[in-house]
């Protein structure tokens, strides 16, 4: 996004501006990450990335990340799933293994 580096807000489309609110989020080191539809303005490829990038930052820097996602895919990345339903939950159950995002359909 080297090139883009001089716009406005407004003047990013959503999958960027989507992209700049991951990084600002990982510029300040949290310990504990919430992303809310990382993936939901992006198209598959660059969703792909994102994830890839903030989960191999999760390994290198340890914190723990909190995603809310209607893609049920995504939950195949994650150690612990928590699914609500109605405001409750509905079921807790964790992964053995968590798959790439490269791995996981779309």
């Amino acid at each position: 996004m080297g090139g883009e580096l001089h716009k406005y807000p407004g003047e990013l489309s959503g999958g960027e501006q989507q992209r700049v609110s991951v990084a600002r989020a990982l510029a300040k080191k949290p310990r504990v990450l919430f992303l809310d539809e990382p993936t939901g303005a992006l198209d598959e490829r660059t969703g792909r990335q994102v994830l890839d990038y903030v989960c191999k930052l999760k390994c290198r820097y340890g914190f723990t990340m909190v995603m809310v996602t209607h893609n049920l895919n995504l939950a195949e990345m994650a150690k612990t799933v928590i699914r609500m339903n109605r405001g409750g939950i509905s079921d807790i159950y964790r992964n053995e293994v968590q798959k790439t995002a490269y791995e996981i359909g779309w």
